[in-house]
């Protein structure tokens, strides 16, 4: 029976819960608002298979890809809804070309972060962009099996430990699967994420950073679009925006733009400090690509260094091909522009592919002020902006950067 007594050693992937046949395993969520399996002993029959489909008791082997490679959708509107270069919706574009079906995470009517499936292209754009915050598995392994069973081809993205927590529910290879993850820094908790986005629709209702809504605006203010990663800023220099319809009037409604760069954002802000990662993610079971994928996608941060060719501020992918199927997968795709690259300069730009985030000093202090502050004001009391002289010294390094480049 599954018992979780150590919670850097539970990846919330849910394999356990789906896998169990006596459905006598639930999610519940904790204080810091992640999800945890908690099995009813007396409906138990100690079958084992909980264990047996654990990412974290079973971690896969460390691996070295096949190939590495810079990535670019030539489609520029693709591009530029995506955060970095592209490469999914190329992937997924192909599988429903073929009847597959593609499995992603997208928002539900709460915008909460949930994984679903699509097999038309119309539902694709759901799935692009990145969503910071864990994503609920629901029923997707099942689902997944389902298809697979039926002769379906089925496209699976997700972070390292759900695709490792995939492999272990199905325990066997289907010829029809093929599975993405992405290079991921940790997931953040989908309370935290409730929370301020509670607190931030309060604050463009009310003009105030308060956790109560505002009079009225909890029931009519319609949250109409969120982006974690919005580029009109730039790739690098990305942000935070979300669009809001408030009522002004009688059948009158006023439109709200949000739009925060990474560095203004309290949400980002405290998601970049490791303030409120999963548990898990300090000791990740699935670095070193373990998880069992056949490709592994990303932004490809340090690009400007290694490829300065391929760098134009509208977002550059990774792609990092770990099996066979992989290969033939990026092999077979159209309009995406691929440059070889090294693994030992992905990993130089992107450490995350190798290194589990450390636990900052602040995490139990935010967790206490989150309490008393709320989410915005317990990231603005622990995440201090740099001092005047080094944001001075980093705007005329742009700058040179920006001269050397045109010369």
């Amino acid at each position: 029976m599954i018992e979780i007594t150590d919670k850097e050693k539970c990846v919330g992937c849910g394999a356990c819960v789906q896998r169990c046949p006596k459905e006598c395993i639930a999610l519940r969520e904790d204080a810091e608002g992640f999800l945890y399996p908690e099995a009813d002993a007396s409906v138990c029959v100690e079958c084992g298979l909980c264990e047996k489909v654990c990412p974290v008791l079973h971690p896969g082997e460390s691996r070295q890809p096949l190939m590495a490679y810079a990535a670019v959708n030539g489609d520029e509107a693709v591009r530029r809804s995506s955060s970095s270069g592209g490469v999914f919706t190329a992937l997924a574009l192909e599988t429903i070309a073929r009847g597959g079906v593609v499995f992603g995470a997208r928002f539900d009517e709460r915008w909460e972060v949930v994984h679903g499936w699509t097999e038309t292209a119309d539902g694709l754009g759901a799935f692009r962009g990145s969503k910071y915050v864990q994503s609920r598995m629901g029923e997707s392994y099942r689902e997944a099996e389902a298809f697979l069973k039926s002769g379906r081809e089925v496209l699976f993205s997700g972070t390292p430990c759900q695709v490792a927590g995939l492999r272990r529910y199905l325990r066997k290879d289907y010829g029809g699967l093929r599975t993405v993850d992405f290079i991921c820094h940790g997931v953040p908790s989908p309370g935290v994420w409730r929370d301020y986005l509670k607190e931030e629709v309060a604050r463009q209702c009310d003009g105030k950073n308060t956790v109560s809504p505002a009079p009225n605006c909890g029931r009519d203010a319609l949250l109409e679009g969120v982006s974690f990663r919005n580029k009109a800023c730039g790739w690098k220099k990305f942000s935070f925006s979300l669009s809001l319809s408030l009522p002004v009037g009688q059948g009158t409604k006023n439109s709200v733009f949000l739009c925060e760069l990474l560095t203004e954002n309290a949400y980002l802000r405290g998601f970049l400090s490791d303030l409120y990662l999963r548990p898990s993610c300090h000791a990740c079971p699935a670095k070193c690509l373990r998880s069992g994928s056949d490709l592994t996608v990303g932004d490809y941060w340090g690009v400007c260094a290694v490829h300065p060719e391929l760098d134009d501020d509208g977002g550059v992918s990774v792609v990092l091909v770990n099996t066979a199927r992989g290969q033939e997968m990026i092999g077979g795709l159209n309009g995406v522009r691929l440059t070889p690259t090294r693994y030992a300069d992905v990993v130089r730009f992107n450490p995350a592919v190798e290194r589990s985030a450390r636990v900052p000093a602040g995490r139990a202090r935010f967790w206490a002020l989150r309490r008393e502050l709320g989410v915005i004001g317990a990231v603005g009391a622990l995440v201090k902006d740099p001092p005047l002289w080094r944001r001075a010294a980093g705007r005329a390094k742009r700058i040179v950067k920006r001269i050397l480049k045109r010369i």
